[in-house]
């Protein structure tokens, strides 16, 4: 040894407490919070400020472009929870950026994120409306799917329906002994009550009384869709009773009504969130979820539609949900691409098997949308082999199949290899990008409308994400 010694560089940590930093002079000028700045005084806002205009009197609120640039920046950055924004506020210099020297705390948040929640549908749209004026949406193919996603809902605060029958006539019974009781108590000590009326509840008979009605209408939310099932099933049997009919062959007998529908001794409803149900996850295990619905444009992964249901099943949810892309679309002024004619091209709409259902397919065609749904599941591995081995067919002329024939020639034929294999590279990346990317895994708020509206404010910053990244963050090299 020398007698060298290894330098540092210098380092003071009493030094930054003594400099003032400003946010814009150390982030970098292509950061996300200077691009949601920007774009957020420009989106309609109408529907958040006419909320507060109604009332006058009291402390002035913040104001509607930073909270709602707040949650849009919040969401876009993977931070969901109203504490861990409010804490963000505090301690990150990009929110800073936002809230500058007067931060609002964590009920503040969670109260706006809850009073404009029937709001962030219009701002999807708005979200929308910019990335179809950047040329982000071409309509070349509109991919749905689905992905279940956990409810902020406790397994344990559930139970069975057969439960629920026992429970009532228990806690019944209890409630009718407990009152037998405080009668008996109130003849013989009336003068113990004091200043009281003499006529409150026993603590007891109180929890009883509340527990028993909250497990009646939970039985009663569970006959509810039991009956409505029934009631769907009766209908689809006339349909098919109908159809029987005219190809001159006799209805088969069927027994029960909607009204005699009871649901199932195992069916179960949550007691935290009754909107979410039992659904079957990825990981082969079930818990209460939510079903989130995406339709993705192929250009650039853009959503165009979202929207949750409580329902496990897509069957029904191809047709709403291509309505729903319509609609925004339209609302986004964003037109359908024209054919040499001048005319309105039908815009391919590509489903799993899951979507797949002869109504599905004639409502998606009756909307003016080009349906590819696969009418069946692939083996492991059977898809691919099938698009390098099966020869390209021409499409078969209409009405010499049946729909799920049809849909199966149409599959093989070269348009509709290539445009099915698409689906699964346009949408299935999008939930990736929002579960794994974002981490958002499971909604915070509860009931359907809720977390309706918290699936609008995760897509909407999805696609603010694509548009940021498309024409602020440089390209790399």
């Amino acid at each position: 040894m020398d007698g060298r010694r290894k330098t540092y560089r210098p380092w003071n940590p009493h030094e930054g407490a003594q400099r003032a930093y400003v946010p814009q002079d150390v982030l970098p000028e292509d950061d996300l919070v200077f691009f949601v700045m920007d774009v957020v005084p420009n989106m309609d806002l109408t529907p958040f400020f006419s909320y507060y205009e109604r009332e006058l009197r009291g402390q002035p609120p913040f104001d509607v472009r930073m909270m709602v640039a707040l949650l849009i920046y919040a969401y876009a950055v993977g931070v969901f929870s109203s504490r861990k924004i409010a804490a963000a506020c505090e301690r990150n210099l990009a929110f800073r950026v936002i809230v500058g020297n007067d931060p609002p705390d964590f009920r503040t948040i969670s109260d706006f994120r809850k009073i404009h929640r029937a709001h962030f549908r219009k701002l999807f749209v708005e979200v929308l409306r910019l990335a179809g004026e950047a040329g982000l949406v071409r309509l070349g193919n509109l991919a749905t799917d689905g992905s279940k996603i956990e409810a902020n809902a406790s397994r344990h605060k559930a139970m069975s329906y057969a439960y629920m029958i026992q429970e009532i006539q228990r806690l019944e019974a209890e409630v009718e002994k407990l009152l037998e009781q405080a009668d008996k108590v109130d003849a013989e000590q009336d003068a113990a009550w004091g200043s009281r009326r003499g006529d409150e509840l026993p603590e007891g008979l109180k929890r009883r009384e509340d527990r028993l009605e909250k497990i009646r209408q939970a039985r009663a939310r569970l006959e509810a869709e039991a009956k409505a099932r029934a009631e769907e099933e009766q209908r689809r049997r006339a349909e098919e009773d109908a159809r029987r009919q005219g190809e001159g062959k006799s209805p088969p007998r069927r027994g029960g009504s909607p009204a005699d529908a009871k649901p199932e001794e195992k069916a179960q409803t949550n007691f935290t969130d009754p909107d979410a149900k039992i659904m079957k996850r990825s990981n082969k295990g079930f818990d209460y979820c939510y079903n989130g619905q995406l339709v993705v444009d192929d250009a650039e992964q853009i959503i165009v539609a979202a929207e949750v249901t409580a329902e496990a099943n897509d069957k029904r949810q191809a047709v709403p949900m291509a309505q729903r892309a319509l609609e925004n679309l339209e609302s986004a002024g964003i037109e359908r691409p024209l054919d040499e004619q001048g005319q309105a091209k039908k815009i391919p709409n590509t489903a799993d098997s899951g979507y797949f259902s002869e109504e599905a397919v004639r409502g998606l065609e009756g909307l003016g949308l080009d349906p590819y749904v696969a009418p069946g599941r692939e083996k492991h591995h059977e898809e691919a082999v099938a698009d390098a081995k099966a020869p390209e067919v021409a499409a078969p002329p209409a009405g010499t199949l049946s729909v799920k024939e049809q849909m199966r020639q149409k599959l093989r034929t070269g348009a509709g290899r290539c445009l099915y294999a698409a689906r699964k590279h346009i949408v299935e990346p999008v939930f990736g990008q929002i579960k794994f990317a974002r981490g958002f895994r499971k909604f915070l708020l509860r009931g359907l409308d809720k977390v309706a509206a918290e699936w609008q404010l995760i897509c909407l910053t999805h696609n603010l994400l694509k548009l940021w990244r498309v024409q602020w963050k440089p390209a790399g090299p």
